[in-house]
């Protein structure tokens, strides 16, 4: 394909590059089943958090392929952040979480993903989330429509009103949020909880298993930018607990406390 940022402008996302963006996280998904049926080793990161040989090579392939994609957009990954830190990336960027969710990977639970989403001027306006186990994928251009490929089937997917009944609230498997998150719940109609790992509770919003997501720990951009553009494209919104859109390429790239919604149109 003619490489999109020749020219160096801010990119108009295309339906060509989505799908490029899509075989990259599949490859990169391909690089982390290598590892996840073998006994890896699980290491300590300056923050405490898990890392893999799996997250590493997810990585190395990730990267110099948008880089190839793109060469003048920089690429914000997380195990090199951990590793080298990243300056202020610019108006257009790749955001990367090259495996989402370790803990689960860990714990080979199949709740992890590849996550590669593209920033301009600080929104997420592609994103790509891929599940190796099973074979699934959410794929979201803003603007444009929101699509997942289950089964080797790909399908428009949009996130649902809140039912009438309650919400069904997406809550993380691994991290627990304590009072905070309980105290909020107490101000919702809630029908049901959905644990999952990684990004993968975006997804659920974006194809409409799922209404609310509230997150009150710590995350950090590339943990949420992938799901937060599928779930824009498919009709919900992400925003912090002041209601002001989720904005990227802040200083240390670490998010405020956000809440996750389906179609826009339900309350809460």
């Amino acid at each position: 394909m003619q490489n999109p940022a020749d020219e160096g402008a801010i990119p108009a996302p295309t339906q060509a590059l989505l799908h490029e963006v899509e075989t990259i996280a599949r490859r990169a998904g391909e690089a982390i089943l290598a590892v996840y049926g073998t006994a890896f080793t699980v290491h300590g990161k300056a923050d405490h958090s898990p890392v893999t040989e799996a997250d590493e090579r997810a990585e190395a392939l990730i990267t110099p392929a948008l880089r190839q994609l793109a060469p003048s957009w920089p690429v914000v990954a997380e195990e090199a952040f951990s590793r080298e830190g990243a300056a202020a990336p610019g108006p257009c960027f790749w955001l990367v979480d090259p495996l989402d969710g370790t803990r689960e990977f860990v714990a080979r639970n199949g709740e992890f993903t590849v996550n590669i989403a593209l920033i301009v001027e600080g929104r997420p306006v592609l994103g790509v989330v891929h599940l190796p186990v099973p074979d699934r994928l959410f794929a979201g251009w803003v603007g444009v429509g929101a699509w997942q490929v289950r089964d080797g089937v790909r399908q428009p997917i949009r996130a649902r009103p809140r039912p009438a009944a309650g919400a069904v609230v997406a809550c993380s498997r691994s991290h627990g949020e304590g009072p905070v998150l309980e105290d909020w719940l107490r101000g919702q109609q809630v029908a049901a909880r959905a644990p999952a790992g990684s990004s993968l509770k975006f997804g659920l919003l974006a194809c409409g298993e799922a209404d609310l997501y509230p997150r009150f720990g710590r995350t950090m951009e590339w943990d949420t930018a992938a799901g937060h553009a599928v779930l824009e494209a498919a009709g919900g919104s992400v925003c912090d607990v002041a209601g002001a859109p989720l904005r990227y390429g802040k200083p240390g790239f670490e998010n405020p406390h956000f809440i996750a919604r389906g179609a826009l149109g339900s309350g809460g």
